[in-house]
């Protein structure tokens, strides 16, 4: 039974594409786990409801992924974490983990001068979560935080380069930039995918946090303390499977659900992830 539980996949999800780059660490990091993906496209961008509203998407997005028998979840959105990730850690029986602290970790550990940016969503910044977190981890650190709205629909419309992104960026991160920051936390996973214009704009003193890492490390550590770590057991695959990338027997499956546009999801995220998604599911939550 044991072994069983530990193949049973990681669930994985966010409001749309952005999550991928903590998919993508994870697998990387720890190649043998199953993992199932679920990008809520039909509701994004979250990041300009009221928490309360976040709540209730995230909780029914942790109710499917259950009745999925996964053994974690992983809440790969910045402002899910901020607004539910202590609800769902109080509700569900299994271990869930969020983006935020691991973020926050990284930030501290990168400044060298206390001065730290962080740029996400209006509800992530609004919460001053990462304000929060971070102060605590190193007290006395200066925080310069600022909404950044319009990254996610880029995102999700596939605008990682070009000019109309770049303006938008310069637009945003100019009155950051003047703060003389060393570390920027990219606080919503949707803004790793334009980690090359947001990078051009900030210039190679700024060190760019991208949570994934860190978020994948926590991950490992959670599912060893808990005696969850998949040791190659591999349950029967599904058509909505994707090989890992290395194709060895003991790399796990990944499977993607959305609530909407899987063939959209399939094209932005191709190009994100570099291979095939051979079929995205289509959810009714």
């Amino acid at each position: 039974m044991n072994v069983h539980k530990n193949s049973n996949p990681i669930g994985i999800f966010d409001s749309g594409i952005g999550g991928l780059t903590v998919l993508k660490e994870i697998h990387r990091q720890i190649p043998g786990e199953n993992l199932i993906y679920f990008g809520d496209t039909a509701r994004v961008p979250y990041g300009i409801k009221s928490a309360e509203t976040v709540r209730r998407f995230s909780r029914e997005i942790a109710d499917y992924l259950v009745r999925l028998d996964i053994k974690m979840l992983v809440v790969a959105c910045n402002t899910a974490s901020a607004a539910a990730l202590n609800t769902l850690r109080e509700s569900l029986p299994i271990p869930v983990v969020g983006v935020l602290m691991p973020g926050a970790y990284a930030a501290s550990r990168a400044t060298h001068t206390g001065r730290v940016g962080v740029i996400g969503t209006e509800s992530t910044v609004a919460s001053g979560a990462y304000d929060r977190l971070i102060r605590n981890i190193r007290p006395g650190t200066e925080i310069f935080a600022l909404p950044c709205p319009l990254f996610v629909p880029l995102v999700e419309e596939g605008r990682l380069t070009g000019e109309i992104t770049a303006l938008v960026a310069k637009e945003y991160l100019s009155p950051i930039k003047e703060k003389k920051i060393d570390t920027l936390v990219l606080g919503c996973t949707h803004y790793p995918l334009l980690k090359p214009v947001i990078g051009e704009v900030m210039g190679g003193s700024v060190t760019l946090i991208d949570s994934a890492d860190e978020t994948a490390r926590e991950v490992r550590r959670v599912l060893t303390k808990n005696g969850l770590l998949n040791l190659g057991e591999i349950p029967p695959r599904s058509p909505l499977c994707q090989k890992g990338e290395g194709g060895d027997l003991n790399t796990g499956f990944i499977r993607y659900y959305v609530t909407d546009a899987p063939e959209r999801f399939k094209a932005i995220g191709e190009r994100f992830l570099g291979y095939e998604i051979p079929e995205v599911g289509k959810a009714e939550l």
